[in-house]
């Protein structure tokens, strides 16, 4: 496991130019930059859109959002799409946080989300809250889906990483520094050691994650180096569930390990991580759970933070995954949405553990109204619910992209409600 250094430029504003360059907080995106990045004989035309937070605009149909990052000069980002697994890595990551690539368009299996830049909505999504250049694209004549959705890809990765080149030699505003997790046999001080399983989705075409590149269908649950996902080895490919739907901006920025990091030494040791598989039949999620038990046990946890992909499927997942590793007697804790209806009344888990303790992310169903707004970027209809894309509308939270993440983005909380007054006080 390594140690990594981030170098945050933060970005305060953001504007197309001639040229892309970074200044003071301010980006400047070369529009030609952009669509020559993203040229490719399966992509007929691509448009490049900004949103920044507060405006009156809504993103419709998003798909992957990616922080800039870049390894500086030699590349080294994204390895198993843009560089070689086998890169040497470096110790600094270039980052400018507060931008945000993401493309919008349509895609099969792709379950219509939406981003609000204002507004109630905005409140719930992580991507309200940054600066984003959003890619319109279309997709040639004739070509085949998948290999326009694997040129988005390729594009979105590739802008990223440039974007973030124009920030390397500019002073930072921070520099943080990324120890590498507690060593198993090394003291503890009496502190528990607490890592963090991350399940991905593998289910096929349009609803896979990919690591290094690949998708971990069919593999075992695997201890991986933090600062990889840092580097953008854990890449979305997945389009289903956007509330429940994690981006590559989050694994980037994954919530439970900056937590864990955050605590590491104070109440707790940050133990690791393990990535793991959805399978989709029964046989191989009870394989793939006990796996990552015994796993998270060699690796010397003594508790695990369980998170998930999106829904059904999923949530068989993540309760074997809790169960599996309370009886191996690891402390177990996993984050799910509830699905409760749009009153919070109804039954609020698809499936669950038996054992171990449940953080809620928020209720999939609840309903919210949304004012209408001045600008639609990613299409003009929302074809989910018949209307037009900048119209006032009701719809649930499980459309809000990042709403209820599982990953712990989301920023839901909970407040003891006031006793309620009894007879004898009335009296």
């Amino acid at each position: 496991m390594t140690a990594l250094r981030r170098v945050v430029h933060e970005v305060h504003s953001v504007e197309f130019g001639a040229a892309t360059d970074y200044h003071q907080h301010h980006l400047v995106v070369g529009r030609r930059l952009v669509e020559s990045l993203f040229a490719d004989p399966a992509l007929a035309a691509v448009r490049p859109r900004l949103a920044s937070p507060g405006e009156s605009v809504r993103i419709i149909t998003p798909l992957d959002v990616v922080e800039p990052r870049s390894k500086g000069r030699g590349g080294g980002m994204f390895p198993g799409f843009l560089a070689p697994v086998n890169r040497k890595r470096g110790p600094d990551t270039h980052l400018l946080r507060g931008a945000a690539v993401l493309a919008a368009g349509y895609l099969p299996r792709n379950q219509e989300g939406l981003i609000d830049m204002s507004g109630p909505a905005a409140a719930l999504s992580p991507f309200s809250r940054t600066h984003n250049i959003v890619v319109e694209f279309d997709p040639a004549e004739g070509a085949p889906l998948l290999e326009a959705e694997q040129a988005v890809r390729r594009g979105l990765l590739r802008l990223a990483v440039r974007l973030a080149d124009a920030a390397v030699d500019r002073p930072p505003d921070a520099v943080e520094e990324l120890a590498a997790p507690h060593r198993p046999g090394t003291p503890t001080g009496g502190l528990p050691r607490v890592g963090v399983i991350t399940n991905l989705q593998t289910q096929g075409a349009f609803k896979d994650v990919f690591v290094y590149g690949a998708s971990m269908a069919g593999s075992l649950p695997t201890l991986f180096d933090p600062a990889e996902i840092e580097d953008g080895a854990v890449v979305a490919g997945q389009y289903g569930h956007p509330a429940l739907r994690n981006p590559t901006y989050l694994h980037q920025n994954h919530p439970v390990i900056a937590e864990l990091r955050a605590r590491n030494g104070q109440d707790l040791h940050f133990a690791g991580v393990v990535l793991c598989p959805e399978p989709v039949d029964q046989a191989s999620k009870e394989h793939v759970s006990a796996h990552a038990a015994w796993l998270c046990q060699a690796a010397g946890f003594d508790a695990a933070i369980v998170t998930k992909e999106g829904a059904g499927n999923a949530d068989n997942d993540l309760g074997m995954k809790v169960d599996a590793l309370e009886a191996a007697g690891l402390t177990a804790v996993a984050l799910y949405a509830e699905m409760s209806g749009p009153d919070g009344s109804g039954p609020p888990l698809v499936a669950g553990p038996r054992h171990g303790a449940v953080v809620s992310t928020g209720n999939y169903d609840q309903r919210l109204k949304l004012p209408s707004v001045e600008r639609a970027l990613g299409g003009t209809r929302l074809r989910i619910i018949d209307a037009e894309a900048t119209s006032a509308i009701e719809v649930p939270v499980a459309m809000i992209l990042g709403g209820l993440s599982p990953l712990g983005a989301g920023r839901l909380t909970c407040r003891a409600e006031p006793p309620a007054v009894g007879l004898e006080e009335v009296a």
